[in-house]
């Protein structure tokens, strides 16, 4: 599904007289479709510059992501042109961070409901009883389906972002500390919903802080740093 080939960025800082930080360096791993690999290594190793490389929200200084793509065959994510890299997001890979971005004064259930209806093209009520079965699963209250996440709780809102990414089931999920600001229970909820997500086809590469959740639920530990 994925191959990253010594994976190298770099950072350079104007403000400090052209200053170069190297966030990581020949990060090479396979993953095959429908497994999970996880990244691990100590605080600044580079493990979200890795995920951020390959939704390019960064570009890689150097080497290849290799991507094997439903709707434009093999790609290099490190070097594809913005526009398919936009495609490729929409119709195929999804991206959970430790923090919500969402439009605001948008209701929970439509933050959710919005990716099912503009990438699965199901109808507003099916993507709306997925949504809601989703929320309830993951424990927000009823009466907040209809308010504003910007007014949640933390968890709460990480919920919400989780529900979002998993709604539309995508090919491939990158997963930046998804469970950081969960409780226990929430976290178990959220594993449960991973697996079964794997078990329809997703691949998924993740950064867990907890060491003992990330070999747990992954195939393989690639570590950097």
């Amino acid at each position: 599904m994925i191959t990253v080939e010594n994976l190298t960025k770099t950072f350079t800082l104007h403000i400090l007289g052209d200053k170069k930080i190297e966030a990581c360096r020949d990060v090479s791993f396979r993953v095959p479709p429908a497994g999970f690999l996880g990244l691990a290594g100590p605080s600044g190793a580079g493990k979200s510059t890795v995920l951020k490389c390959m939704y390019r929200t960064y570009l890689a200084g150097s080497g290849a992501i290799r991507y094997q793509s439903a709707t434009h065959g093999m790609v290099d994510l490190a070097t594809l042109p913005d526009q398919a890299v936009i495609d490729i997001r929409h119709r195929e890979m999804g991206y959970v961070s430790q923090f919500l971005k969402v439009i605001p004064r948008v209701s929970a259930l439509n933050v959710v409901m919005e990716p099912i209806v503009s990438r699965n093209g199901v109808t507003r009520a099916v993507a709306r009883k997925r949504a809601t079965s989703l929320l309830e699963r993951l424990r927000i209250p009823a009466h907040l389906f209809d308010a504003y996440p910007a007014t949640f709780s933390g968890g709460e809102q990480q919920r919400v972002n989780i529900a979002r990414a998993v709604s539309w089931q995508p090919r491939l999920l990158l997963l930046d500390e998804p469970t950081a600001s969960l409780d226990q229970d929430s976290v178990g909820i959220v594993l449960d919903i991973l697996k079964e997500l794997r078990q329809e086809g997703t691949t998924m590469i993740g950064i867990f802080h907890d060491a003992m959740l990330l070999q747990s639920v992954t195939d393989s530990v690639y570590h950097i740093g």
